[in-house]
């Protein structure tokens, strides 16, 4: 990930908690005017703090007698401040700066660790720059058209359009459920059926609900890996490696157009494999039937997605031939 972009997004943060407590600054400042003793509590709390602190550095031996002292002569204070705000017609937390992130306190860490705002605030420069977001205001499920697909016998199976209606219900199931089941997507079928149509649909109604996705193309996935190793510290690799194993659902279209090779088997099996161990979710798509993942992928790879993915088929006439003959 570019130095710049975590560079611009700190500097975000920055602002925002710089912002937070001006405002908490500017709320006390005029309600210390208003009720005079609720600035003499602030300090009495702060100087509590102080006190018991130096008091146990002068006599250690006494420190849970005076921590003790502490929480006690704090909670009275609190719940003073608490009673005076309530009594004026405040919240209790009305003094405190209001931050986006009440985690992180718009950090952008928590413990060390980037926070998951902040992985979105990449995600969404991400999408930013594929322009993923202008996609997506046309593929969506408003726009998604089962008169697209013949409703008559495909062979010896049911209709095109009798089996889109269930490959739709259960992704809207998929969706309902995604905070409290463990199965991914696999969706396999010839080019021009909609499998990335209806992988744009179930990644906006996610988005919509404040979850985080990547859409990546196989080819683009392995690439993306393989620049950022190549950067002479690692660090872009590693930011970028996190991202794809830490968001709510990554969506990896067109699975065996990527080349085949020691590398990306790997960097794919990794992804893979991390991301089931965590209990993350994916949609993967192919134009490739089952017989050809076996065929190009190592057992560890293709037994993984046939026992963790929900495989639905994609079959019939291809609708964009269609969709430009009805336009």
């Amino acid at each position: 990930m570019n130095e710049n972009i975590i560079h611009e997004i700190l500097k975000e943060y920055e602002m925002k908690r710089d912002k937070a407590l001006q405002e908490a600054l500017y709320r006390k400042n005029k309600l210390y005017k208003k009720i005079p003793e609720l600035e003499k509590i602030e300090e009495e709390i702060k100087n509590v703090g102080i006190e018991i602190t130096q008091s146990i550095f002068k006599e250690p031996e006494k420190g849970r007698e005076l921590l003790n002292l502490l929480k006690e002569r704090l909670n009275k204070l609190k719940k003073k401040k608490a009673y005076l705000l309530e009594s004026n017609g405040y919240p209790e937390d009305y003094l405190e700066p209001k931050y986006e992130c009440n985690i992180c306190k718009d950090t952008g860490y928590v413990n060390g660790k980037r926070c998951k705002c902040f992985d979105q605030k990449l995600i969404n420069i991400y999408y930013k720059q594929s322009s993923i977001a202008e996609i997506l205001k046309k593929e969506n499920f408003s726009n998604f058209n089962f008169e697209y697909y013949s409703d008559k016998p495909y062979g010896d199976k049911p209709s095109p359009r009798s089996n889109m209606k269930n490959i739709v219900e259960f992704s809207l199931n998929f969706i309902k459920n995604f905070d409290t089941t463990a199965e991914s997507l696999f969706f396999y079928g010839d080019s021009g059926l909609g499998k990335t149509f209806l992988a744009n649909c179930i990644a906006k109604e996610l988005l919509d609900r404040g979850k985080s996705v990547i859409y990546r193309t196989a080819p683009d996935l392995i690439e993306g890996l393989r620049i950022n190793k190549l950067n002479a510290d690692g660090s872009s690799y590693n930011e970028y490696l996190e991202l794809l194993k830490e968001c709510d659902l990554l969506i990896i279209d067109d699975l065996g157009t990527e080349s085949i090779t020691a590398f990306s088997l790997q960097e794919f099996f990794n992804i893979l494999n991390t991301r089931l161990l965590l209990g993350k979710k994916f949609i993967i798509s192919t134009n490739l039937p089952l017989s050809e993942i076996m065929a190009i992928y190592p057992e560890r790879i293709y037994s993984r997605i046939f026992g963790h993915f929900k495989l639905l088929n994609f079959y019939g006439e291809d609708i964009r031939l269609k969709r430009k003959m009805i336009i």
